[in-house]
């Protein structure tokens, strides 16, 4: 049993119970191959909304990501089995020929996009060889461009081509993920196509609440703390049944949480008749789970950012327990 496996026996249960507050919805999650965006699927799909998914890696063809173990046409599938309606489209957004006819699909099924989840990223591998311990003149210029590409570019031409449909909608819901908060992300990132990466996001959702305040939008850009996902579960060399071990190696592991911790909260959100309160926001998944009254799958409530804050950076006396 995998982590993925667990969070869907869990949604197909709160499916029966006929709990589907976006049963009427229309939703896009961009990036949802695996990891995060998978998991936030999943979730829209347990409450009932019709949910796109796009990613590179299919059952035919794997990306630079090099996972071919998840694809995209198994998230559509994990969406309906939670009890919604999970619709896989193949697509590279940064081939805007492509973007353009997953959006002509939508509009032709439906007239409309009430969700959009922004989570499109696929560069760990490049994080992993040009990102920590190296200054960005160490970083191969086209590497660089290309985690920006991937980071800043893709989401840029997915929100564009997406806010004509949105704007159709009786409330529309814009997300942009990224990996830290924006209070988080005022530290230096690393390096610098990392950091213009990872807060450039902040930035759109930002914009984007302002451009759809007058068509009743909500637009925020939302972290994960220390996400077991399946690539840093496969990095340890854990499973999310035994992911405690990992501890040994990275003490901070000690904290993680796994995708659908954050997936809930923005569930929650996007069911929220008062979700505007969020529009212009960076929030966290543990913000999202404190607002909503939820925990992750195993009923704990981490907070990476704060463990963070005030352990690992600010020298407070405290272990990981402390923040779950």
């Amino acid at each position: 049993m995998d982590g993925m496996d667990h969070i869907t026996r869990e949604q197909q249960q709160s499916a029966a119970a006929g709990e589907r507050p976006l049963a009427d919805r229309i939703a896009l999650v961009a990036g949802a191959t695996r990891g995060l965006g998978r998991a936030i699927a999943v979730a829209l799909g347990e409450a009932g909304a019709t949910v796109y998914v796009t990613g590179r890696t299919t059952r035919t063809h794997t990306s630079e990501v090099g996972r071919p173990q998840e694809t995209i046409e198994e998230t559509g599938e994990l969406v309906t089995a939670a009890g919604g309606t999970g619709i896989a489209v193949p697509t590279d957004h940064l081939d805007e020929e492509r973007a353009r006819a997953l959006f002509a699909r939508i509009e032709a099924d439906h007239g409309r996009l009430d969700i959009l989840v922004n989570d499109l990223w696929g560069g760990e591998h490049l994080v992993a060889e040009h990102v920590f311990g190296k200054k960005s003149w160490e970083t191969p210029l086209a590497d660089g461009l290309r985690m920006l590409d991937l980071g800043v570019r893709s989401h840029v031409i997915t929100a564009g081509l997406a806010l004509p449909l949105l704007i159709r909608s009786d409330g529309p819901v814009h997300v942009e993920v990224t990996d830290g908060t924006a209070e988080f992300n005022e530290r230096f990132r690393d390096n610098l196509y990392f950091d213009i990466a990872k807060t450039t996001p902040h930035r759109i959702a930002f914009a984007l609440s302002e451009e759809l305040a007058p068509f009743n939008g909500t637009a925020l850009s939302v972290s994960p703390g220390f996400l077991r996902s399946e690539q840093m579960l496969s990095f340890f060399g854990v499973t999310e049944e035994n992911w405690r071990e990992a501890v040994a190696q990275e003490p901070h592991f000690a904290i993680a949480e796994s995708p659908f911790y954050l997936a809930r909260g923005l569930a929650a959100l996007a069911a929220d008749p008062q979700r505007a309160r969020w529009s212009g926001t960076s929030a966290s998944s543990a913000e999202l789970a404190s607002s909503y009254d939820l925990t992750d799958v195993d009923g704990s409530r981490p907070d990476s950012f704060a463990y963070f804050r005030d352990v690992v950076f600010g020298g407070k006396k405290g272990v990981a327990e402390d923040y779950r």
